[in-house]
């Protein structure tokens, strides 16, 4: 299968399932096109809501319909969305209603539109609410597995996407299991936990080094929060070293998330690997993923150096 966006794979599950789930509605704020909500918007019309580029408007009207029972998916672009986060803190997380955040064009992986679009710190934002879920699908068949999950979910979620093609990892006959990692390749010589667009990238470059005697696990984190925390210390606690690998600040992510469990329960020595405490910038979305080093050179690179020199435990 080639390339897809798994925010095309979000807009073709939203659009299924709106044939057989009638409590669905979905909210966009002027980029339905983008996000692909209009697969919905077309065959629904009159569930689906345009809102115009009024992103905190978009989150008071959803929450007001999830209280009366409907099932409300509102979409954005990833940094136009969280950054509404005073009304999301609120009107969704506090209140605890099945509202689901989608938000798109997320990452350096957005390309060309460059930092003023590119969401670098929407998990960190995301992972700080209580009630809130974060997920990130790696491929076309989990983000399937993930709407329709979302789709029956009673809480607060926030389904990041990409806006660039990825790589399929899965099979048709991938399950989606909530809340728990997700193991791709097995390895004792350290751990490699990704998630979304970089999952694909750091699974070669794992089987790039295992060819020079070099054995990773691979385990991708499609649920940041609440993370498999059992899964996180056992893979470091057999594997003595542990990296993380995300589009996204290593500041507030996974590489994050998964230090605070480490720290707490087993501390190993650790690598995060991400965008390093900087803004992003305008390029292709290949030429971006080089620049940082998130593309399979990259990583193998990075890896390497990491494994070679692990942290001090």
């Amino acid at each position: 299968m080639s390339k897809k966006a798994t925010r095309v794979s979000f807009g073709e599950q939203l659009a299924a399932l709106g044939e057989t789930n009638p409590e669905i509605v979905v909210f966009d704020a002027d980029l339905a096109k983008s996000t692909q909500s209009l697969m919905f918007g077309s065959k629904y019309p009159e569930r689906f809501f345009e809102m115009g580029i009024q992103e905190q408007n978009m989150i008071g009207a959803a929450a007001g319909m999830a209280t009366m029972g409907k099932k409300p998916f509102i979409c954005s672009f990833s940094i136009f969305v969280t950054g509404r986060f005073e009304t999301i803190r609120m009107s969704i997380a506090y209140a605890d209603v099945p509202v689901t955040i989608v938000g798109t064009h997320c990452g350096i992986g957005i390309g060309e539109d460059g930092y003023s679009q590119m969401a670098l710190e929407d998990i960190s934002i995301m992972r700080s609410l209580a009630n809130m879920t974060v997920i990130q699908p790696a491929d076309d068949a989990e983000t399937k597995a993930a709407v329709r999950f979302l789709a029956e979910y009673k809480h607060p979620a926030f389904l990041r996407l990409t806006r660039q093609g990825v790589e399929q990892v899965h099979g048709e006959d991938y399950t989606f299991e909530f809340g728990k990692a997700d193991e791709l390749k097995t390895g004792s010589d350290g751990v490699i936990f990704a998630t979304g667009a970089v999952v694909y990238n750091a699974l070669k470059a794992a089987e790039q080094l295992e060819s020079e005697g070099v054995n990773l696990r691979v385990v991708n984190i499609h649920t940041i929060k609440p993370l498999d925390e059992e899964h996180i210390i056992r893979a470091a606690k057999e594997t003595g070293f542990v990296l993380t690998i995300e589009d996204h600040s290593i500041i507030g992510g996974l590489g994050s998330a998964v230090a605070e469990v480490l720290s707490e329960h087993a501390p190993t020595p650790m690598k995060r690997i991400g965008i390093y405490d900087t803004f992003g910038e305008s390029g292709t979305p290949n030429g971006l993923y080089e620049k940082y080093k998130l593309d399979v050179k990259g990583l193998y690179e990075q890896i390497k150096a990491s494994v070679q020199q692990p942290a001090v435990a």
